[in-house]
């Protein structure tokens, strides 16, 4: 059994209409095949899943002035209903945040010190990649399940999990049929 299997945490980012929505300018098309992934995951840590959601920041400041003049449709009125978690998850636990990071004080509170994190969202790239970071900062063990997470591009999704390999043994890349063996394993 591995190190700390009976207390590890799945924490899946940003898994919400902004991203899954092909109506939504985030649109993510890989996140499909990356949310098969994630609903075989959930059941083997049942009781220990938090979700993240990424919402808009209540007031812009600093360089977030230039972002959203690119992306205002995140501001305006109508675009509420991308912020929940995707429903079939709504029932999960979750907490939002406006940072690309989610590794903020709810996610450090929910998720116990000595937790191994199982990591997994989209986008590879950008949230995923940057609450990775921030967790081994923080001194926490991440696995990240590279095919439950997506990006905009294959290559972009590559680029970022090269990236992210490099920060060993800190974070370790694994993928989902791994997780389901460890597991089975830890049963």
């Amino acid at each position: 059994m591995s190190r700390h299997a009976s207390g590890d945490w799945l924490f899946v980012i940003d898994v919400q209409p902004a991203f899954s929505d092909p109506v939504s300018p985030w649109y993510c098309a890989a996140l499909g095949t990356a949310k098969e992934n994630i609903a075989r995951l959930l059941p083997r840590y049942e009781g220990r899943v938090l979700f993240s959601r990424f919402v808009p920041p209540p007031e812009i400041f600093g360089a977030w002035h230039d972002y959203y003049a690119r992306w205002g449709f995140a501001l305006e009125p109508g675009a509420e209903p991308l912020w929940p978690v995707d429903p079939e998850w709504a029932h999960y636990p979750s907490m939002q945040s406006h940072t690309f990071s989610k590794w903020v004080p709810a996610a450090q509170q929910t998720l116990p010190p000595d937790a191994t994190i199982a990591l997994c969202g989209v986008s590879t790239d950008c949230c995923v990649m940057a609450t990775a970071l921030a967790a081994i900062d923080d001194g926490r063990r991440v696995r990240l399940i590279a095919d439950a997470c997506a990006a905009g591009s294959p290559e972009i999704h590559g680029s970022a999990l090269g990236l992210m390999g490099l920060r060993a043994p800190l974070l370790t890349l694994t993928d989902t049929e791994t997780e389901l063996a460890r597991a089975a394993e830890a049963a």
